[in-house]
């Protein structure tokens, strides 16, 4: 069942997180939240510093004490939208779509509407796993909001829990296609890094020692003077792992805003990552099936642009 209560977070302010205003140092503490939604917690006076009602511009001290009161989700408020989707296969168990770069894939708090599952809820309607409740009917995995690319859909539990063993298990096929910074002099490199949140930025996540088991196979597919396209394969599945790892390697994604540099001579609204390739053991026929995804029309033309 979803959450119906108010959440109550504590945190203890560090010494190097001293300065930072309340809303930034809440966001990085909350990194699945957006800092608008953060602000306006702020200003419904849900949150407290040393048991005093803050603004945002507050800025925090060594061994304050932060308490934020973060409301439930409104579950009725995610509705079913007409927005058009990319369907690459749909039958009685599956939806494989193409979700476009800028689309978030579930509703989070403060924001509920145009994301693909507000879609997959209209095109679906009530045909859609209950596993991972209201917020995110039918949603086996997920990729970045600036990611483009294939995923699947669950349409019953059934499938839902074959998709997910399987998730676990490590035997889906996902490969992905990327630009990144700098020439790669390897044709093939392997990273075995484990990934987990960066300690000191929470919107981040790192390479880090206590972390889970990440693995990426990357491999060259054409060179250019500054930059590298590439391609991935996941073993594993960790939060922003194909950003982070490239960035390990000294490669990071072009248009990163996280990972990669802040000044580039190409300009993206966001990484240039795509979700190329997706197979699977389909959970009711228990055959192999792949589907693939041609490379949309913003990442063919960064690619001439840096040919």
């Amino acid at each position: 069942m979803e959450n119906t209560k108010d959440e109550i977070r504590e945190f203890l302010v560090l010494g190097e997180e001293e300065g930072d205003r309340l809303d930034v140092y809440l966001s990085s503490q909350l990194g699945e939240m957006s800092r608008s939604y953060i602000q306006k917690i702020i200003k419904d006076k849900k949150v407290k510093v040393n048991g005093k009602i803050e603004k945002a511009k507050y800025a925090v001290k060594e061994d304050d004490s932060v308490v934020i009161e973060i409301p439930a989700p409104k579950l009725l408020e995610v509705i079913p939208q007409d927005i058009p989707i990319d369907i690459v296969y749909e039958d009685d168990d599956l939806l494989i779509v193409n979700k476009p770069q800028d689309m978030v894939v579930h509703p989070a708090p403060g924001n509920y509407e145009n994301t693909l599952v507000n879609a997959i809820l209209y095109h679906c309607k009530d045909n859609l796993s209950s596993i991972n409740g209201v917020i995110r009917p039918g949603i086996v995995h997920r990729i970045d909001k600036d990611t483009s690319g294939i995923l699947m859909i669950a349409k019953n539990n059934n499938a839902h829990n074959s998709l997910a063993e399987q998730l676990k298990d490590h035997s889906i096929t996902r490969e992905y296609e990327f630009i990144c910074h700098g020439v790669v002099k390897e044709d093939k490199i392997t990273v075995d890094r484990p990934i987990g949140r960066n300690p000191k930025d929470r919107l981040k996540m790192a390479i880090v020692k206590d972390g889970k088991r990440a693995v990426t196979h990357f491999e060259v597919i054409q060179r250019y003077e500054n930059f590298t396209h590439m391609k991935a394969n996941l073993e594993t599945g960790r939060t922003h792992q194909i950003r982070v790892h490239a960035a390990s390697i000294g490669h990071p994604l072009l248009g990163d805003p996280i990972y990669g540099p802040k000044n580039s001579k190409i300009k993206c609204k966001g990484q240039t990552l795509h979700a190329r390739k997706l197979g699977f053991i389909h959970p009711t026929t228990k055959q192999y099936v792949e589907f693939d995804s041609d490379l949309p029309d913003y990442f063919v033309e960064i690619l001439n642009k840096i040919k």
